[in-house]
């Protein structure tokens, strides 16, 4: 199936230049290195308003304000997914994140069974959130200068450790069913029916029962993402983790001004018969 996903702003700040450029970037990481790994066909791009939007593509909208319960993914009243990000400094990597997970997992409730990373538990159902376990910016890397999500490949879930297996893009993480700094991962444990969380936010690792999930009342992504605010998502990224990106930003501008002025003076020139 191929996915059109649609980048929409209602933020004030944001131009559609800016939109357009980091559509760019995410189609290209959707392309190059998101699609082949995880058997993904999509495309990329941004409009200026949800009217422009083409019927049946997935909106990521980037929106002012918003409460920290309704950041990240949703299902709409017609069962597509749909997915709202908080306007902050790094905004353009939570963009990436929500759509390389919607990609994913488009209705919230894909898992894959492993060991549980708790002890006792045995095998549970864990959810595909490829992003979440190396969702720290310092673990994402630039494309066209902007700063994009890491993400996990389909062996995080071996059981066992492999060498010369990658197991996140970047290749971060370097152990199956392992979280970095600043990340998480969720589970249904299947015995209880609770979801069960591994997080990462503070000085170490901790567990967290989130009770009960149905799936009768949502996607068990929604029922997760509603219990887990991240400080980028609501705060921003501190801009000591945005100053490599924010270099990289730069210096393309720059290339591609120099170039476009040269490309400029030539268009000019073939068009008046020179």
């Amino acid at each position: 199936m191929f996915v059109h996903v649609a980048l929409v702003s209602q933020a004030q700040g944001i131009t559609q230049t800016s939109l357009s450029r980091v559509a760019a970037a995410i189609q290209k990481q959707v392309i190059r290195d998101f699609g082949p790994i995880w058997n993904v066909q999509a495309s990329v791009d941004s409009f200026p308003r949800l009217q422009d939007v083409p019927l049946g593509a997935w909106p990521v909208v980037v929106l002012e304000n918003i409460h920290a319960n309704a950041l990240g993914f949703h299902v709409d009243q017609h069962g597509q997914p749909y997915a709202l990000v908080k306007h902050t400094s790094g905004w353009e990597q939570t963009v990436s994140h929500e759509t390389l997970e919607m990609l994913a997992d488009p209705f919230g409730n894909r898992v894959v069974a492993a060991q549980s990373v708790k002890a006792g538990q045995g095998r549970v159902r864990y959810l595909l959130e490829v992003c979440d376990p190396s969702e720290d910016p310092s673990f994402g890397y630039t494309v066209n200068g902007m700063l994009v999500s890491d993400f996990y490949t389909p062996h995080f879930f071996d059981p066992v450790k492999n060498v010369g297996v990658r197991y996140s893009y970047t290749g971060a993480i370097t152990t199956p069913l392992t979280i970095l700094r600043g990340g998480y991962i969720s589970w249904l444990d299947p015995v209880s029916n609770h979801m069960w969380q591994q997080v990462w936010f503070g000085a170490r690792k901790e567990f967290r029962d989130l009770g009960p999930s149905d799936l009768k009342t949502g996607a068990l992504r929604a029922h997760v993402d509603r219990q887990t605010v991240r400080a980028e998502q609501t705060k921003g990224v501190p801009a000591a983790k945005l100053k490599n990106a924010t270099a990289a930003a730069k210096r393309n501008e720059k290339s591609s001004a120099a170039w476009a002025k040269s490309f400029q003076g030539e268009i000019e020139e073939v068009a008046s018969g020179g």
